[in-house]
């Protein structure tokens, strides 16, 4: 008779309770995702594309124009910033620093068919802009259909 064992709820209720308290202790301990955009060095960015051109736009605020590169090997974009520090603080004056300095990097694939040479990139109020232009061989070609 040692293979019979009694059933007990209540155990079983528990068991279900501690595997529930230890998945939310888990998730309050460690965040998913980074507390701020740029924690991990990345850059947040948009994409999209109208009928004649490929639009990436990124928020890269803080940081002077001379310390944004941004360059195109194939079909992929790197866009790298550097930010640095204003002023020379003693850490002890600090009530709270949040601000990250250094450098940022984002690397994503383009579309086939742009025109990386004539690109035009622009940056006003902490967002850059950037315009790809498609090449006549990928803009949408419309037919005319006809009946006879």
């Amino acid at each position: 008779m040692a293979g019979i064992v009694r059933w007990e709820p209540l155990r079983d209720m528990a068991t279900l309770r501690d595997a529930m308290d230890r998945m939310f202790e888990d998730r309050m301990m460690r965040p998913p995702m980074p507390l701020a955009p740029w924690a991990e060095g990345g850059l947040d960015l948009d994409m999209y594309e109208t009928e004649d051109k490929v639009v990436v736009k990124t928020a890269i605020p803080g940081v002077k124009v001379e310390d944004i590169k941004v360059s195109v090997s194939g079909e992929t974009l790197t866009i790298n910033a550097e930010t640095k520090e204003e002023e020379e603080v003693k850490r002890e004056n600090y009530l709270r620093k949040e601000r990250r300095f250094g450098s940022y990097c984002r690397t994503v694939t383009l579309p086939g068919g742009l025109k990386a040479d004539s690109a035009e990139a622009d940056y006003t109020d902490g967002i850059l802009t950037l315009n790809f232009p498609k090449a006549e061989e990928v803009k949408p070609k419309s037919i005319k259909v006809t009946a006879k």
